[in-house]
This record gives structure tokens, sequence and C-alpha cells, in this order.
């Protein structure tokens, strides 16, 4: 028997609830039922969730959340909504992450997107923000040593290695596992993302603190991280936009960011199909046109 996994993403009105409805109905098209779904929606805006949108989740047997965000990050971070999600309890023996803007391509199993001990996830794209050097800040600012490790990012094609830096789009962790002071990995990489942010001198904390913070929150869990290739989070767009996707690999999944790059990339219609397979429309305006 595989472990079992929930996987989550955010449904917030206007453009997120939208992008979470075919983002479920490919998961469903290619995990199957063998995985729970769970959509958080900030608490403040569940009410202004579309009624389309509603049914559609309902169909696709996702659960539909609302969780706080008020005065947890100061100043507000709307990025920081997957590491509000990710401290919502769940019952499951793993949790993998999806940014709302993430279609699943092809037949895919548990087994291959998480691992016992680790944060499964993929390396960045790119880190065009700041220097290398902030990294040393960083984990001074958290009491910690840089870890050894070096390796190229994701669209890094040269240049020096780099500080291990990953992409919080997509993640998956083990749900039961403590580390030593008895905390989880979503609290702990909350602990660090807040004494990160408490830094005045740190700069780029908007929008990148969930990403700063991710490598150092693996380790004080106690866990070290699982590299996936990019057939497992293949981004989409940047300089690569307008190429067709590679022909020579299975790409399982994509991270498309703006639903033009769906319509270049040749997948709006795959998208449309599974929607409709999983939640009988095509476009989430046909269930009003049903009444």
């Amino acid at each position: 028997m595989p472990p079992s996994l929930t996987i989550y993403f955010i449904v917030e009105p206007p453009d997120y609830q939208l992008m979470a409805c075919y983002l479920a109905a490919s998961i469903r098209e290619q995990f199957g039922k063998a995985v729970k779904l769970v959509g958080y929606c900030p608490e403040q805006k569940l009410d202004s969730v579309q009624a389309d949108v509603k049914q559609a989740l309902r169909l696709m047997d996702v659960d539909l959340r609302g969780f706080a965000t008020e005065g947890r990050f100061d100043p507000p971070y709307p990025h920081g909504n997957k590491l509000l999600a990710t401290l919502e309890p769940r019952d499951t023996d793993f949790s993998c992450f999806m940014d709302s803007d993430i279609l699943c391509l092809r037949p895919n199993r548990v087994e291959n997107i998480v691992r016992e001990g680790h944060v499964t996830l993929s390396k960045a794209a790119s880190m065009n923000w700041a220097p290398q050097s902030i990294w040393d800040r960083i984990y001074a600012t958290c009491g910690m040593e840089l870890p050894s490790e070096r390796f190229k990012l994701m669209k890094q094609r040269k240049g020096q290695e780099r500080v291990p830096y990953f992409s919080s789009g997509l993640f998956s962790f083990p749900e039961r596992h403590r580390n030593a002071e008895g905390l989880t990995f979503p609290q702990v990489w909350m602990q660090v993302a807040q004494r990160i942010d408490a830094d005045p001198d740190l700069p780029k904390k908007r929008p990148y603190l969930d990403q700063m913070s991710m490598p150092l929150a693996i380790r004080k869990a106690g866990l070290d991280w699982n590299l996936l290739g990019d057939e497992q989070h293949f981004i989409l767009g940047g300089r690569e936009r307008g190429k067709p996707l590679p022909t020579d690999r299975e790409i399982f999944t994509v991270h498309y960011r703006i639903w033009d790059i769906v319509k270049e990339t040749g997948l709006s219609r795959q998208a449309k199909d599974m929607l409709e397979r999983h939640a009988g429309v095509r476009r989430l305006a046909q269930f009003s046109k049903q009444h």
C-alpha cells in the first residue's frame, strides 16, 4: 500500500479559485481517488468563492476549508498563505502543496512525490533577486551554519553552483515527523520564517520569505531534501516561453503561472478535457447555464 497523501492548494477569489479547479481536475485524472484533496481559502474570502467553483470542487471531492490570515504576518504577506495553509492539520502520512497554477499531465504515483524523512521538492528556477552573499546573513540570523551542498538551479545554464534554494510551488513532507523539540515541519517553517522576517536588515523578504526560509526549515526540522527531477515540476515561461514541451522525456507536472502560457504550450484542451471528465463542464460558467 502506498503512503496516504493529501494534496492541498489555495482556492482564493478571483483568479486562484478558477486555476484551482483545473488543478484539482488534473490531480484526480493523474492520481485518481488515491489522494485526498483540500482547497484552502482565506477565511475572510470564503463567502466570495463563486458558487460554480464550490460545485466543481464538491464534484471532484475537494474539501474546501477556510484558514486565518489576518495579523499573522506584519506587513501582510499574501505569498505566506501557502505557509499558513501548511500549518493547518491533516490526517494523512504525507501532505503535498501545489501552487494553484499547476497542471498534472500524466498518470502518476504517490511514491514518486514523497519520501520518508525528507521534504520532497525541486530546485528553484533562478535566484536573480539577491547575491549569494545574502545566505550568510540569513543563516546567521537563524543561528545556523551554511550547508556544504551546492548545485546549479533549475534554469541555470552557466556560472558557479549555488547555495541550496528551492521552489515552494510544489513540495511534500511527512506529517507525523517531529524534530528534537517535538515540532512538525510546518511549525518549524513558520518559526524560521518569522525569525527571518524580524531581521530589519534583510532585504527582499517580500515576496521571497517563503523560499528563503525553506532550506533552513528543512534542516532545523531534522529532515533532508529530496530533489524532484524537472519532469515532476516543469516550470513554463521565462526565457523559454514559446517553446514546446520537451519530447525526449515524460513531463508529469507543469507550473504555468498565467493561462496564456497554457494556451501557447497547447495544453488548454487537455486541461478542459480533464475538468469535463471530473466536474462535468469544460468552463465553470457552464454550471450557471445549467440552471
